[in-house]
């Protein structure tokens, strides 16, 4: 049974989906968690949804790619249970939509703002609080098995998703010294409100779980789990690693 009594971690993107799923899985082992999001009402129900199941959390309204809103926002999280024991970096945000020809410069950078840029930002003030704290801690970037497969269509999403497991290993190797375990998460096809286009779309829909050996998208609740493991502090030799869970889409 994994113990995360007395335990704190930031999820930025905790107010649904994938990130939602992930704090469940904290609380539910004990542990307390600050869900970032752009939208306040969806933070209050987040953390209705949290507290329901018995555990403590607090939410913050906080745009990652905002570098001053990225560093108040941690310094309060930091403020609400006393401490931060990790974080995990999982906003983000689709790409525009449009052939790879006809992308402007303009929307590539969007992308990148949040789903690169932002993580940066949110790694880097969370790795501040753990070196300061001098506790050690774990530090998760959810990447996207877009980094493995290509994501044709969608470039700057694939992109940025697989500059964060660069990141991740670079930053494994930095932090180690500090007692911090870097991992990455890539998820496969869930379904959230970020995937809900690509759901709706019978071809596409058919198409990846005909490729998915267990036959279906995953459900958010099944990332509860995967969240409780990769805070669990007693995971002391496992960093800079890729945490594939995508139901077997990437080796079929």
């Amino acid at each position: 049974m994994i113990d995360l009594s007395g335990r704190v971690f930031v999820i930025t993107g905790g107010n649904g989906g994938i990130g939602l799923g992930m704090a469940e899985g904290i609380v539910m082992a004990g542990g307390s968690v600050v869900v970032w999001g752009r939208r306040e009402e969806k933070n209050a129900d987040a953390v209705a949804t949290l507290e329901d199941l018995g555990g403590e959390a607090a939410a913050y309204v906080c745009d990652i790619s905002d570098e001053a809103q990225v560093i108040e926002t941690m310094a309060r999280s930091r403020e609400t249970f006393g401490r931060i024991d990790g974080l995990f970096a999982n906003a983000g945000r689709n790409g525009p939509g449009t052939a790879f020809v006809d992308t402007s410069l303009e929307d590539w950078r969007a992308v990148m703002a949040t789903n690169l840029d932002g993580v940066f930002l949110t790694l880097r003030e969370a790795a501040k609080v753990l070196i300061d704290q001098g506790d050690g801690g774990s530090l998760v970037a959810v990447s996207s098995t877009s980094a493995i497969h290509g994501a044709a269509g969608n470039e700057a999403y694939g992109t940025a998703k697989t500059g964060l497991n660069g990141l991740v290993r670079a930053l494994a190797v930095a932090l180690a010294r500090h007692g911090i375990r870097v991992n990455s998460l890539l998820p496969g096809w869930t379904i959230t409100e970020l995937a809900s286009r690509a759901y709706a779309r019978d071809i596409f829909r058919d198409a990846t779980i005909k490729r998915t050996p267990v036959r279906r998208w995953a459900d958010p609740s099944e990332f509860q789990a995967v969240g409780a493991f990769l805070a669990d502090p007693s995971q002391t030799f496992h960093t800079g690693q890729e945490v594939c869970v995508d139901g077997g889409y990437t080796v079929f």
